[in-house]
């Protein structure tokens, strides 16, 4: 059973300044006067399934427990600025409030079985107050009115909490710079990020490597698009992507880029193979620091030096004491020729 409203149901009279979403509101619902014939208000309201307010001018909820059988929930394009009064929707499946003037997640610790979470459109600043929705599987935020320089952040531990059951997550237009902080959601199957901010080719690469379920994925028109070979190098990691920016993957375009790969990172391989049996083969005339030298090689300036072997020191011969026996022969040499007369 489902319960909506038409204009002019949603305010009481042309001076009101607030609307609230009130029990009485949706008494005056088209599908419950054409059934109120059968049974009260109270038995109306606990049979309600499905609640269409969207577009009707409402700032505030009220106190709705009454509708405890309540699984799907429609309140996008509105005024309301807090979520709030949905702790007795403990069966809500789907909620949307896109396009309000929500700032602040929050008040959603009850809704155990909710599935789908819209709340694109709103004024969010943090992606947090999720830790309780252990059955989310599509979380859409996309476009947040944010403050001028600032980008869309996530609380880790409701990153954290979600890594087990989100599969879809809309993230576009929020000047995302950055993804790391996404890397537990593995069990993502589509991303929608276009419009944002994301330029890191490496960073996306071992992200996505982790996402092994991905099946779509956008990032249209961010920095990153223009990178070299950047729709092969995210084919590659993606093993079973299905759609990257809107266009098909052809899956034997995707086996022979992945065996190029394959055959690239097997040659580098190789040649960084090849380069460590050579520096280990000629241990003594490499330095890895300042280059080959001569295993002579020695400073003349300061000694004159026997090499040393096996790393024992040489014998030194030290330049003062050279010249010093040397004055010393030539000194003698003359003595011994003024004694035989030949000076």
């Amino acid at each position: 059973m489902s319960a909506g409203v038409n204009s002019s149901d949603a305010h009481i009279t042309s001076r009101v300044i607030m609307v609230r979403l009130t029990v009485h509101l949706i008494a005056k619902s088209s599908n419950h006067l054409k059934t109120c014939r059968s049974g009260s208000l109270q038995q109306y309201l606990k049979k309600l399934t499905h609640l269409n307010f969207s577009n009707k001018s409402i700032e505030d909820i009220d106190d709705l427990s009454m509708c405890r059988n309540l699984t799907v929930l429609y309140l996008y394009d509105n005024q309301i600025s807090q979520i709030c009064n949905l702790g007795f929707a403990s069966n809500l499946t789907h909620l949307y409030m896109q396009n309000n003037n929500i700032s602040c997640i929050e008040n959603l610790s009850s809704l155990h079985k909710l599935s789908k979470l819209f709340l694109g459109g709103n004024s969010i600043t943090v992606v947090e107050g999720l830790e309780e929705l252990k059955n989310l599987k599509e979380l859409h935020v996309e476009g947040q009115r944010l403050p001028r320089g600032e980008k869309l952040v996530f609380d880790p531990r409701s990153i954290s909490s979600l890594s087990e059951t989100l599969c879809i997550l809309n993230i576009c237009k929020n000047n995302i710079d950055e993804i790391w902080d996404l890397a537990p959601l593995t069990k993502l199957t589509h991303l929608f990020a276009a419009d944002n901010q994301l330029q890191d080719m490496q960073e996306l690469e071992t992200v996505f490597s982790q996402w092994t379920q991905l099946r779509l994925l956008d990032l249209s028109r961010n920095p990153v698009c223009h990178k070299p070979k950047y729709r092969d190098r995210l084919i590659t990691v993606s093993k079973i992507l299905e759609d990257l920016d809107g266009k098909q993957i052809n899956e034997l375009s995707r086996q022979f880029l992945i065996n190029w790969k394959a055959s690239k990172d097997a040659k580098k391989k190789l040649e960084d193979e090849k380069d460590i049996k050579g520096q280990i083969s000629n241990p003594l005339t490499t330095d890895i620091h300042m280059g080959p030298k001569h295993l002579l090689a020695h400073d003349r300036s300061s000694s004159l030096s026997k090499p040393s072997e096996f790393g024992k020191p040489g014998v030194t011969f030290r330049t003062d004491q050279v010249q010093a026996d040397s004055r010393g022969r030539r000194s003698r040499g003359l003595n011994i020729l003024m004694r035989r007369g030949r000076l």
